[in-house]
This record gives structure tokens, sequence and C-alpha cells, in this order.
């Protein structure tokens, strides 16, 4: 539902005229003659006026954040500095400072310069390209000792057309050497690279005026936060087509990254996490519909990637996929079947387990209780259906059924659950404190509205942990925020998402603005924004929060705190926390899983800290046989004390398969359940000690 600001705050600016253009001006490219026209314009000024007037923190409009536009906008469109020429850049610097005289006056001209001096970069670099890759695959030499800088987002610009050709001749020779050590013939690659550079270039004829200022107009908007963002009338449909699919496609969370579209999260439940074939930080580069051809999409823009992945409910899309698991080198690429479908509640509703451990010589049993998302049937709940699903109704039942099956304790699993309603998360919340606030909302006037749980009592007083990690979003952070701030339970995993903001979507005469107004803040006066919860005890990550996360995202606001909502308590957790640590270390510091777990993140972050790659054909391959026998030494030592059979070699079909975390079949094969349920136990032993002193 589109939240909408009163009709006084929206006055629409349309005293400007068109800018000149001349239609029988001689363009040599077709994008030479695009110029903003009038409704481009008028939604330019309309959007500085609703970010001055509406967004959050109403950051001044002025050389500071000129800078910021400035320099977002030239990474957006050149973030690996290997198409724009170090002159091209002493150019555009005049207007470093300028930006926002330029928006504030409805000028977009620049914004439109810079733009289309990318597109004749862009082209120069393609035909040479295709030139080259002309001249044969026999023409690259693999025996030389060379290397290209695969990190530039800190390079300097290249000063000349030579220096980008060595660049960019480096840039194909890696190109041609990943897909040939991943087994494809010089054939082939010639027919794939050849086809896919064509088509891009292509595709900047089909550049409009739109896109430009799409691009521009959504930099602007995002230098105040990366929630914040301008949609085209053409993605105006598309809530946030920056950051999403639909729920009735694949399911899946994308952004863009660099020349390819990223997965940041599966929806629980969705088409692409059935298959578990998909996670996140995998890239997508090509796509297919049913049994049709494959569709190289490296180098789209990410709308149209997603125009591509929809489609009807019930067809079948097939993406080719690079595993987020390869070594950063490794381009060897699967492809996924996924049939399209929206996403059914009844597949998102929280259930439960048990899971049986033996810790000190005793058997305890735990109830572990899985939740999604945050889900509310609301066509039901407003129809005045009793027996409407939602979160906290089907908890409330798993709570009792457990209790009755007298479980020692209760684990709460909030695994990859990305959120879904804020009524949910304190209707939740409220089934474990007696009474009070559940979250803050502050709007950008300073009002702080708060939301509480006016039923006195609690339905579940046991023992609880919370287990959490990098993908658990907004209404799971608010929950965990929560039960964190009025001690009710241990919060056990990784750092979680971090984004603790609220959006609205407001209608411009040309597209729509999405922006931020409002940020939630936990009961203790803390934001949920950018830090997001830290757990008491924390697990190895197995998603890079570098890549994946709030803080992640340029331009995120801060982490802040405001006045709390209950006074402090005593912290039942805290004397016991550093012993509780002590023993989780101990005892994963001998568990084959989370040795396995941690070589392998100490290997993935070794290989992504390397800022060059050889270019030698013979010293690649023999970087690959050593990552290969880590990988197989590291899954061997694992097998060997689960009491399986050694593997002989890594095969590729066996490493696709191979997530970073083991796949569960029961909840005592899964290594962080498993361990949250250990913790709990000793915070439960060590408490009881305690008392009887």
């Amino acid at each position: 539902m589109k939240h909408l600001f009163p009709s006084t705050a929206l006055a629409l600016f349309i005293g400007l005229g068109v800018l000149p253009f001349s239609a029988n001006t001689f363009a040599a490219n077709s994008w030479d003659n695009l110029q903003p026209d009038r409704d481009e314009v008028i939604a330019s000024l309309n959007v500085v006026e609703l970010l001055k007037r509406h967004h959050y923190s109403k950051p001044p409009l002025d050389d500071t954040r000129s800078a910021i536009i400035y320099d977002s906008y030239l990474k957006l469109l050149d973030p690996s500095r290997s198409y724009f020429l170090a002159s091209d850049i002493a150019e555009f610097d005049k207007w470093k400072t300028q930006f926002d005289d330029f928006l504030k006056s409805g000028d977009l001209n620049p914004g439109f310069t810079i733009y289309k001096r990318y597109l004749d970069r862009v082209k120069s670099r393609l035909e040479f390209t295709l030139a080259e890759l002309n001249k044969g695959i026999d023409s690259f030499d693999f025996t030389a000792k060379e290397t290209l800088q695969i990190d530039r987002k800190d390079a300097p610009w290249l000063t000349s057309e030579a220096e980008l050709n060595d660049l960019w001749r480096k840039r194909i020779k890696d190109e041609v050497l990943r897909l040939k050590i991943a087994g494809k013939e010089p054939a082939k690659i010639q027919e794939l690279l050849t086809k896919r550079y064509k088509n891009q270039l292509s595709r900047l004829d089909q550049t409009r005026s739109e896109d430009i200022f799409q691009a521009y107009i959504n930099t602007f908007a995002m230098s105040y936060d990366p929630h914040t963002n301008y949609l085209s009338p053409d993605n105006a449909e598309n809530f946030d087509i920056n950051m999403s699919l639909s729920l009735e496609g694949i399911g899946a969370v994308l952004q863009s990254d660099n020349d390819q579209v990223k997965v940041v999260r599966l929806v629980p439940a969705g088409p692409a996490d059935k298959t578990k074939q998909v996670a996140p930080a995998d890239k997508i580069i090509g796509v297919a519909q049913g049994d049709k051809e494959m569709v190289d999409v490296i180098g789209w823009r990410l709308d149209e990637v997603v125009k591509l992945i929809r489609g009807p409910k019930g067809s079948v899309v097939r993406l080719e996929v690079i595993p987020a698991s390869n070594a950063p080198n490794d381009q060897t690429s699967k492809v996924v079947s996924i049939t399209r479908e929206a996403v059914k509640l009844e597949e998102q509703a929280a259930k439960k387990s048990i899971l049986n451990l033996k810790q000190d010589g005793k058997n305890y049993k735990l109830g572990v209780i899985e939740i999604p998302a945050f889900y509310l049937d609301f066509k039901a709940y407003r129809a005045g259906d009793p027996n409407y699903k939602s979160t906290t109704r089907d908890v409330k039942k798993l709570l009792t059924e457990l209790q009755k099956e007298k479980v020692d304790g209760v684990i709460i699993d909030l695994r990859n659950n990305g959120g879904g309603s804020l009524q949910e998360a304190t209707e939740l919340t409220s089934l474990f404190i007696d009474k009070g606030p559940t979250v803050l909302v502050r709007n950008a006037d300073g009002k702080v509205d708060v939301l509480e749980d006016e039923n006195p009592g609690a339905f579940y007083k046991g023992p609880m942990a919370l287990l959490v990690n990098r993908l658990s979003a907004s209404a799971s952070e608010i929950f965990a925020g929560a039960m964190q701030d009025y001690h009710r339970a241990l919060i056990v995993g990784g750092q979680t998402f971090g984004k603790g903001t609220v959006q609205t979507i407001q209608p411009l005469n040309h597209g729509e603005l999405k922006l931020t107004l409002a940020k939630f803040y936990r009961v203790s006066g803390q934001s949920t924004q950018h830090q997001g919860v830290l757990p008491d005890l924390a697990f190895p990550s197995i998603i890079d929060t570098k890549e994946i996360g709030e803080s992640a995202l340029p331009e995120a606001m801060p982490w802040d705190t405001i006045r709390p909502a209950i006074k402090p308590a005593v912290d039942p957790f805290k004397p016991f926390i550093a012993q509780l640590k002590a023993e989780h270390e101990a005892r994963v510091a001998k568990d084959a899983e989370f040795t396995f777990i941690r070589d392998k993140l100490a290997l993935a972050e070794k290989l992504m800290n390397e800022k060059t790659v050889s270019l030698n054909e013979a010293e690649r391959r023999a970087q690959h046989a050593d990552i290969d026998a880590k990988q197989l030494t590291m899954e061997n030592i694992r097998r060997q004390a689960k009491g399986e059979a050694p593997l002989k070699e890594m095969k590729k079909e066996d490493e696709d398969a191979l997530p970073v975390e083991p796949e569960k079949t029961k909840p005592e094969d899964d290594a962080y359940l498993s361990e949250t349920g250990r913790v709990l136990l000793d915070y439960l032993k060590l408490n009881t000690q305690v008392a009887k002193q």
C-alpha cells in the first residue's frame, strides 16, 4: 500500500519551459542529441523539494552534497575506472561543487553531458574489444608473465587511449582465460564473447533520455540514503526495482554489482529458495525462458534483467549462475531451472521441531521454532475471519505444543528472515514480555511514536535463545532487539542486516520517489539502522558483511540513539557471557562443522583480498589446483569426523552442491542450531549453580 503525503506539501513546479533541442542537429551517435524534457525538469525540481521537506535527516543540498552526488555518479557509471580518461574527469571536476545549484535551478545538462561522454567511452571500448576478439583467441599469449589489476575502485584514472587499450587487452585476455579454464572450447569462447559485446554495443543505441534522467536523479536521491530512490514511469510499478523482484516470480532480492547482478537474499519458501541451488552473493550471468536460448545478461541494467526473470506464474525460467562459493577467478557456472510462482503464505508459516542434545551426561529436549517471515493474512484479518493466519498466532500454537512436550527451553530461529509485518513483530514480542513498549518510530520532525504491548502477562516465560544472521532484517531486528533489551532471550549468531528505516512512495508528475521518512529505534533507545542487532555470543558469519547488509550500502544512514522507553533492568545473562563464550569456543574448536566453516571462510577472505590476477595460463591453473586441493582437504577432514568415505577429487558438481553452511536433514545436523542449543544449556547450568549458592 502506498502512503501519500498531504496534498498541501506537494505543489508541483510547472513554471519551466522545455530546454533547447534541435531535431535537425546531426548526431554521430544516437544519443548525441538526447536532452532532458519538460516533464523530467519538473520531476527533478519536485524531487529536490520533497527531499528538502520530508526526508528523515533533511541534510542541506549544498556543496558538500554536490561532491557526494558527483563522486557517486562517476562510481555508478565507471566503478572500475576503465572507461573515462583523466582528461574527462578534469573536465567534469569544474562541476563538482555545483550540482546543488544545477538541481535547484532545474539544469539537468551537466548530468546528461557526463552520461553521454560515458556512452562515447563505452562505445569506443566495445569496438576495441570486438576488434581484439576478431583477431582470434589464438592471438593471446598465455605464456607471458602478465598480471591484471582486478580491484580498480581506487586506481588512478588512465591518461591516454593507449593505457585504456592496454587495460582492456588484459581484461579480454582474462575473460578468455577464465572461460578456457572453465572448460569452454576456443571457438565457443570467441562466439560467446563476440555475441556478448555486440549485444552491448547494440544496446547503447537504445539509450533514451529517460535512462539518463533516471540514473542521474536516482544518484541524487540515493546520496541521502540507499533506500531513497527515483523510479521512472516504466519502473514505477516496482516498489523497489533497485533491490527486489516481485514475490510472483522467483522470490529473490537482487542488486547491481558492476556489470553483473548479485543475489542479496532469497525469500523464504520462494521458488529460488526451494531449489537449494541459489544462494546469497551468487552472480546471475544468463537468463532463459523455458528451453529457449540462454541470454547473456552481463553488462545489462538491473531493471532489464528483472524484466527477463519475471514472467507468468507456472512458467519456467532458467538462470545461469556463478556460485558465490567459487574462487574469485573461477567463472564456472551452473544452470538452475526455477518455476515462477507466488510465495504461498502457508509455506512461510512458522514451524517447530525438537532438538535432542546430550550434555554433561544428561539428555535434553529443546523446542525449535523457525520463523521464515513476519506474515499476516491481511485479507482474512480485515474480513473478520477468526482463523486468519499470522506469525504470532502460529508461534503461540507451537509454543503450546512444545510446552506439552515438556521441552527444557526454546530456540527461535530467525536466520534469513527478511522481515514483513511491523504489527506482527510487535505482537510476537508480546508473547514473551509482561507488557510495555516494543518499538519506537521517530519521524523527520523528531516526533516519536511508541508501539506497545498493552496486554499484561507473558505467554511463554521459559528459557529462550534467538538465532540470527546477516540476513535477519527489518521486523526480525525489531523483535530481536526487544528480546535483547528486555533481557528475555540470549541472542546468538551473526550481526543482523541493519535496515532500520521506513520508506514511503510519493507519486510525481513523472515517475515516483521512494524516500525515507522515519527510523526505527529499540526500546533501549538504540537504532537498528546500520549496526543492526549485535549478538550476545557471535558465531562465524557465513555471509560476508562487507558485501551484504546495510553497512555495505553507500551513504547508509548512521546508527544513533534516542531517549530510551524503558528503565534499565538487571541483565541476567551479562555475568555469564564471558564463560559462555569460553565454553562455546572450546567446544567449536574441536567441532568438524565449525572447523570446516572457519577454514572455508578464511580461504575465501584470502582470495577476495587479492588485488591482481595472473594472466599466465600455467600460473592460473596452478592457482586453481591449489585452491581445489585446499577445498578437498577441508572437505575430507569434515567427512572423516563424520565417519564418511573421503573424496579422491573435488568434482565441480560436488563443489557447487556444497554450501558454506551444511545442508540440514534434522535439527541435530545443523551445526549452528545445535551449538545455539548447547549455549542455552550452558546458561541454564551456570544460572542454576549461582541460584544454589
